[in-house]
């Protein structure tokens, strides 16, 4: 069975020849496997996925410093606040939805494409329209508003809702085959907003997105989301990633729960992975695979990303090492 087809079969949830590997986002050590390019590093660590390939337009503040053209305020790379405060900030901060085919370098993508054609290539990125809200306006102002603005703050989700999905209907366009959400909505207490407040603003906004997109759509959020999984299902999502373990998402509470609707993605606990004891890693393969694989419908990932500070060889070790039988 090839990537892809392994890819294909987990997502109707059925069993294929084994789990499939599907970390989304390698943001490091592809240096530490001497790798000169970051889509490289899917194959190197035995991806049945690769990532769909992005760039940042040269003029642009995002992941810099600065205010980018959303009205994100980084510093050094890292995302510090936002300054959307009125109609007009609005307006200024949302781009034309032509924009995105400067976001993509066809190129690019047509080489890893071609380089890796078995493989089922995906793109995600964090421009949900929850995410991007409180970003562009900075979390405080956001959720203030939230409660006493609502009718400015739906203004701005549905300009990043047009946004997300012209974005992502680009990227079909130049070949993705499965799509993720990144809309990070929880912490380790769980949901930033009760259940009631995502149905009312969030909820009709993911099902508009999946319903305008003709690829399986995952959600990903950090946090504790388990509140918020029966609208996922609802929204039409095919899977959800991340499963935070240290935000206390329990992968076989889950797959009970909501096993037959959504794949299951993630719940490796990244601990692991900033420290050399292999046989910890192993164990937690093993831990995910028992509790998410039996009957389908599970991808093996970490709970987030590869990410800075981690240990090449426990990383390598994640995705070389093949699990045990497990019940069916």
């Amino acid at each position: 069975m090839n990537p892809r087809d392994r890819v294909l079969k987990a997502l109707r949830h059925e069993q294929p020849d084994r789990v499939p590997r599907f970390e989304i986002w390698i943001d490091a050590l592809p240096e530490s496997f001497g790798i000169g390019d970051p889509a490289d590093a899917y194959a190197h660590l035995g991806q049945d996925c690769v990532l769909m390939p992005t760039r940042n337009p040269p003029e642009s503040c995002a992941w810099r410093d600065g205010v980018d053209e959303w009205g994100r305020v980084w510093r050094h790379g890292t995302f510090v606040d936002g300054v959307v405060d009125s109609a007009a900030d609005l307006q200024r901060y949302s781009p034309p939805l032509e924009y995105v085919e400067q976001l993509y370098d066809v190129d690019r993508i047509q080489g890893v494409r071609e380089a890796y054609p078995d493989r089922c290539l995906i793109y995600g990125t964090h421009i949900g329209p929850f995410t991007a809200g409180y970003m562009a306006m900075g979390m405080q102002r956001f959720f203030t508003r939230l409660v006493e603005d609502p009718v400015f703050v739906c203004r701005l989700l549905e300009a990043r809702t047009e946004w997300c999905i012209a974005m992502y209907q680009q990227a079909l366009r130049i070949g993705a085959e499965v799509l993720i959400l990144g809309d990070d909505a929880g912490h380790r207490g769980g949901p930033m907003i009760s259940p009631r407040m995502w149905r009312r603003f969030i909820w009709p906004l993911h099902r508009r997105i999946v319903d305008a997109l003709e690829a399986p759509v995952i959600w990903h959020s950090d946090g504790n989301i388990e509140a918020l999984l029966p609208m996922a299902v609802e929204a039409g999502f095919v899977g959800v990633h991340g499963l935070d373990p240290m935000a206390g998402m329990d992968l076989a509470r889950v797959k009970r729960e909501y096993g037959e609707d959504l794949v299951l993605v993630g719940n490796v606990d990244i601990r692991v992975l900033f420290a050399s004891d292999l046989a910890a890693v192993r164990r937690e393969v093993d831990r995910c695979v028992d509790q998410g694989a039996p009957g389908g419908g599970y991808m093996l990932a970490t709970c987030n990303s590869i990410c800075e500070g981690m240990d090449p060889l426990a990383v390598a070790e994640l995705f070389r090492y093949e699990a045990r039988p497990t019940r069916s």
